[in-house]
């Protein structure tokens, strides 16, 4: 009878550490199940993620170079507008890409352009048109931002390349809605061409 009580009280102690260890386990791998949780949390609450075609992306903030982004917004505008070919679609197709970055102003010196035949001259004699941009000065001291912008413009016909300096001015606004059309978010403002004169012809 006592080896039997012994038997039971050995199970019993048996049972005992066994359920003290189950409760000790589950109670580890509940406080690593809430570590992780609150790590997870903490370091996804700075994240903003964005749905694009179906799936979640995530959306990375970056301090803005506001006087590198502005000059590209410049020379963006002005490679789209100056750069042509002798091709009607080519044409409009750069200009309308163009007068998304600017203001009436860009699209008054464009019809101003067009009324003079200056496109039809291109079509007609079969001459491209390229820009070198050479410097963008910008006053960075209150927005709307104005600039003064330097280049090279290569008119190329059939038997001659035409070099000539161009120089233009304006202002430039921040804060529009970036989109497919305007990456920067930036429009032109005031936008005048100062002067564009000759330098040299080349023949081919």
């Amino acid at each position: 009878m006592f080896r039997k009580m012994k038997n039971i009280d050995t199970a019993f102690q048996y049972m005992r550490m066994f359920t003290i260890l189950i409760v000790t386990g589950s109670l580890l791998l509940c406080g690593y199940v809430v570590y992780r949780t609150s790590a997870t949390l903490i370091a996804g609450r700075g994240k903003v993620y964005v749905l694009i075609n179906g799936k979640l992306v995530e959306a990375i903030a970056q301090d803005r170079n506001l006087p590198v982004e502005l000059r590209d917004h410049i020379r963006t505008f002005h490679t789209l507008f100056f750069t042509l070919s002798p091709d009607e679609k080519a044409i409009q197709s750069q200009i309308t890409k163009a007068l998304y970055l600017a203001d009436g102003s860009a699209r008054r010196i464009y019809q101003n352009m067009k009324e003079a035949g200056y496109y039809n001259n291109m079509i007609s004699g079969n001459i491209s048109q390229t820009i070198e941009i050479d410097s963008i000065e910008l006053d960075m001291e209150k927005a709307p931002y104005k600039f003064r912008c330097v280049g090279r413009q290569y008119i190329t016909r059939p038997t001659s390349v035409l070099t000539r300096s161009i120089v233009t001015a304006g202002y430039i606004r921040p804060g529009l809605v970036q989109s497919d059309n305007n990456n920067h978010g930036f429009l032109i403002e005031r936008w005048e061409i100062i002067s564009n004169q000759d330098i040299k012809t080349e023949s081919r």
